[in-house]
């Protein structure tokens, strides 16, 4: 086994889970499906392809900052008839045809993830976000990631190397202990919250996506304070970081 550790930051992120119509939700942490979505663009894989090999791999997120949740309003149409038909078979008129829709974004959050798997897979997927077949996306392809994306691959340890080198992008205020949410697959023994998720994507086919339920557990972990900065010390540290694997 090996592993990956990834940073995913941007403007704008959405990792939706129970996404339907005209409402698009986010969580407040990326979601597997995102996860296996945003390699997958990576590697080149069509909607379609078997998703089998994916399923290998382990994810730990660690939110190193929230971000703000905000609400799109947002319209689709631009005066074109609707596809979907009334019940008596007749199509809107074209001055009702357009379709209005809530989308759910975080805006200035930033995580990093630990990527567990074995070491062939870990190793096309680092070549693959070095040199990207398709642009990755933050959960929806209006949100292009910031770089670098990959900060260290072929890691003996990624969880190790999440909870104690990792640099993490938020400044620490006076009266704030240094330390971090993590989200973990399955149940763990400090969990302050355990959820399931209907993310664990089986097929991104258009017109068959499958997802499977899966357990993860959340809870607060103390990380060294010196990981902690903003402004140009981050990106120093970040970029220090990301160097050592090269």
């Amino acid at each position: 086994m090996s592993g990956l550790i990834v940073r995913l930051a941007g403007p704008l992120q959405s990792w939706g889970e129970h996404s339907v119509f005209t409402q698009r939700d986010t969580l407040r942490f990326p979601t597997r499906s995102g996860l296996v979505g945003l390699f997958a663009s990576a590697e080149g894989v069509r909607r379609g392809r078997p998703l089998g090999d994916y399923g290998l791999l382990r994810f730990t997120v660690r939110i190193d900052r929230p971000g703000v949740r905000m609400m799109d309003f947002h319209t689709i149409g631009g005066g074109l008839p609707r596809g979907v038909p009334r019940p008596n078979g007749a199509q809107r008129s074209r001055e009702k045809a357009t379709m209005l829709t809530r989308r759910q974004y975080l805006s200035d959050a930033a995580f990093t993830v630990a990527v567990e798997g074995p070491e062939e897979r870990i190793a096309g997927i680092a070549e693959a976000l070095r040199r990207p077949h398709w642009q990755p996306f933050l959960g929806r392809r209006s949100c292009p990631p910031d770089q670098p994306v990959l900060l260290r691959a072929m890691v003996d340890d990624p969880v190790s190397e999440l909870r104690s080198r990792a640099p993490v992008a938020r400044r620490l205020r006076s009266d704030e202990l240094p330390e971090a949410e993590f989200v973990t697959e399955g149940v763990t023994p400090d969990a302050e919250e355990i959820t399931e998720l209907a993310d664990a994507p089986e097929s991104f086919n258009r017109y068959d996506r499958r997802y499977r339920p899966r357990i993860v557990s959340v809870e607060t972990r103390p990380i060294s304070a010196h990981l902690f900065a903003t402004g140009p010390t981050f990106w120093d540290q970040l970029l220090a970081y990301a160097k050592e694997e090269r």
